[in-house]
């Protein structure tokens, strides 16, 4: 992780196995917003691999996770985040003052194949869009 940028907003996206549903969001965020906004994923308890049809729906839009691996959420990724946007993954997540958190209520893509993520992976997108606009008005594409 890096340390963050001043005046660059941080965003830390959470699910359960972090194989899935954060590691889209997290790719979209990097991608769309070019840098400008920081940006983690982790998992209350990850699992070993990214969910190929995940990996195989993001490659259809040009963006290549099949390097990630998922991570596991710590007090230090909440403390150094902006905003914590929760998928489902409960009471997992630490609770800090001060921090905005979300929770997107996003079906889990695992066990499915790549045409059940499709509409998942457009949705994280759309909500995507609507943060940059948020966080960094003008800047998403």
């Amino acid at each position: 992780m890096s340390d963050p940028t001043p005046g660059r907003p941080s965003v830390l996206f959470v699910c359960v196995h972090n194989a899935g549903r954060s590691q889209m969001a997290a790719a979209f965020l990097a991608h769309l917003s070019r840098g400008g906004i920081e940006v983690r994923s982790a998992g209350s308890a990850p699992a070993d691999s990214v969910n190929p049809a995940v990996i195989e729906a993001m490659a259809e839009l040009g963006m290549d996770l099949s390097a990630e691996s998922p991570k596991v959420l710590t007090t230090d990724a909440v403390r150094a985040s902006d905003v914590v946007i929760t998928m489902g993954c409960g009471d997992a997540c630490p609770v800090f003052p001060g921090k905005r958190y979300l929770d997107w209520q996003l079906d889990d893509p695992a066990g499915r194949g790549v045409d059940a993520v499709r509409p998942i992976r457009d949705e994280i997108e759309a909500r995507v869009r609507e943060l940059i606009e948020d966080l960094a008005p003008g800047s998403a594409p």
